[in-house]
């Protein structure tokens, strides 16, 4: 990087002597590309959490308000199945329950690549939409809410104990997409640990048997992610109750009428290009509300 640096630089120095508007607005680019790796390669090192490195479950639920917050659900699962793949990630659908008119109910996917958790986890919350409805015949405003829950994908060297008598499972029929194998039988899986009222389903497989397997995996993830968070009380705890919990521990705000404005509500940033957010554009949100993470949980530690 640091080599493309100096080429960048000289390249950007001889362009400009010789009066080359075209090769120096390409050095330009090439020094722009070098500084946002740089940037989110000093982000990255700030991933130092146990799990950050893992790949990450996303589950998404939309919020009361029927038809709207589906909507609204569907929206952000398009928003971050589109960061990911934008970044290199694999992603893979493990369950999902369509909204009746549009959208989703809810629904969890499995993400995959280097550091996904650590990118991720800093955006679970509840997610606040403002628009225009266009299910709303007389064309109101209309407030729609949607929650993230952000789990690691467990490593299998990591022994977590799951007693098989605190789980209760159930089985039905898938609904969603899915093609000629979806209800026919009783495929789905959902699994409830007793003691922790920690709930996971899965109908992305062809089988019963496939959806139980990967819902035990699931499930081994969200316990773990408790776990995790009990390892990390002392200093997370302090940050995380610094988030302002008046809206229902309310993350993020997109206000799409009567202006257009994403608004993180722990980092203040913000952005009036909503449509790019939507299409996936998060790193900078993300990248801040890293950097105040761990910003916040070494300064409880020096406290």
């Amino acid at each position: 990087m640091e080599q493309g640096l100096e080429d960048g630089v000289m390249l950007a120095d001889m362009a400009d002597e010789e009066g080359d508007e075209a090769a120096l607005e390409g050095a330009r680019a090439d020094l722009k590309a070098i500084k946002d790796r740089a940037a989110r390669a000093e982000l990255e090192a700030l991933l130092s959490g146990e799990a950050d490195g893992n790949d990450a479950y996303l589950e998404v639920n939309s919020g009361a308000g029927g038809t709207e917050s589906n909507d609204w659900a569907g929206m952000l699962l398009r928003m971050y199945t589109r960061w990911a793949k934008a970044h290199g990630y694999e992603v893979e659908v493990e369950a999902e329950e369509s909204g009746e008119q549009a959208g989703i109910k809810s629904a969890t996917i499995l993400i995959s690549g280097p550091n996904a958790y650590g990118w991720l986890k800093s955006e679970s919350g509840v997610h606040r939409l403002v628009r225009i409805s266009p299910y709303d015949a007389a064309a109101k405003r209309h407030t729609s809410f949607a929650s993230i829950g952000v789990s690691p994908v467990v490593d299998d060297a990591i022994e977590i104990d799951i007693n098989p008598s605190d789980v209760r499972t159930d089985t039905y029929r898938a609904s969603g997409a899915g093609g000629q194998h979806i209800n026919k039988t009783d495929s789905a899986v959902r699994l409830t640990h007793i003691p922790t009222n920690t709930v996971v389903a899965c109908q992305a497989g062809r089988s019963q048997h496939q959806n139980r397997d990967q819902a035990w995996k699931m499930l081994r993830a969200r316990l773990y992610e408790l776990e995790l968070q009990k390892r990390e009380a002392a200093a997370q705890a302090l940050a995380d109750a610094k988030t302002d919990i008046g809206w229902g521990h309310q993350i993020r705000s997109y206000v799409l009428q009567p202006y257009q404005m994403v608004k993180d509500l722990r980092t203040n940033v913000e952005t009036s290009d909503t449509q790019g957010v939507l299409d996936g554009d998060l790193d900078d949100f993300m990248g801040a509300a890293l950097a105040a993470r761990v910003g916040e949980t070494r300064g409880s530690t020096v406290e």
